[in-house]
């Protein structure tokens, strides 16, 4: 198979590729050992994600070349830290942490508009679409993440409050971003700051605009293709 066929085949499967990635970095965990995960099955799982997000923007060359460089900073950064685990944020996390909330904030755009823009609904479009509410959970995680490092104690209810570990409060801080997606909120964790309470009503809502808005246009989409094969 020559290479252009190769190219147009992961580029129809683009979205599934990119949503089975987000699923391995949000369950990884459960199947490893949580050292063995966070220290280097997790940055390896993002690394992945930003290699399989290059075949969304891959008609744009601007962002092919930001992502590359995204990806080049990132695989610097994992070098640097593979065999000295950091206790605390430190230079090298900062950078990771920017370069991961920009990525996230363009590729849930992308996904966003190519879904958006679809004329049919196939299953690769539904990959998107759940791809593109997931990615907006990391997007918030994210956020969090970096209110809590900004204003330590941002977040009242975090696993190992206090705790000097890098990683310590980084599994609750996902747990609590896709709960306030999903509106579930069981309250075991809470903002306590303005800023952070302001960001937990932008996830939420987020996450209500997108079912509501996306979701509705790509079901509404679906009904007319099946009217029209009809």
């Amino acid at each position: 198979m020559n290479k252009a066929g190769t190219y147009e085949r992961l580029y129809k499967n683009r979205f599934e590729l990119f949503f089975g990635s987000l699923i391995t970095i949000l369950f990884g965990s459960l199947v490893v050992p949580i050292d063995f995960y966070e220290r280097v099955l997790s940055p390896v799982l993002f690394l992945l994600n930003l290699i399989t997000s290059t075949l969304l923007i891959s008609h744009r060359k601007g962002l092919v070349k930001f992502f590359v460089f995204l990806f080049t900073i990132s695989l610097i950064s994992f070098g640097l830290n593979f065999f000295n685990k950091p206790v605390q944020f430190g230079f090298v996390e900062y950078i990771r942490l920017i370069v991961y909330f920009l990525f996230y904030i363009v590729v849930t755009i992308e996904i966003i508009k190519q879904v958006w823009k679809a004329k049919e609904v196939s299953k690769n479009v539904i990959m998107g679409l759940m791809s593109g509410y997931i990615s907006i959970g990391l997007l918030g995680f994210f956020l969090f993440l970096s209110i809590e490092i900004l204003n330590p104690g941002a977040f009242n209810g975090l696993l190992m409050e206090g705790s000097a570990d890098a990683g310590a409060k980084v599994d609750s801080l996902i747990y609590y971003s896709y709960i306030t997606l999903l509106t579930i909120g069981y309250g075991e964790i809470y903002p306590v700051t303005a800023v952070a309470q302001k960001a937990a009503i932008l996830v939420g809502l987020m996450g209500q605009f997108y079912l509501v808005i996306i979701t509705a246009v790509v079901v509404e989409k679906y009904i007319r293709f099946s009217q029209k094969k009809r």
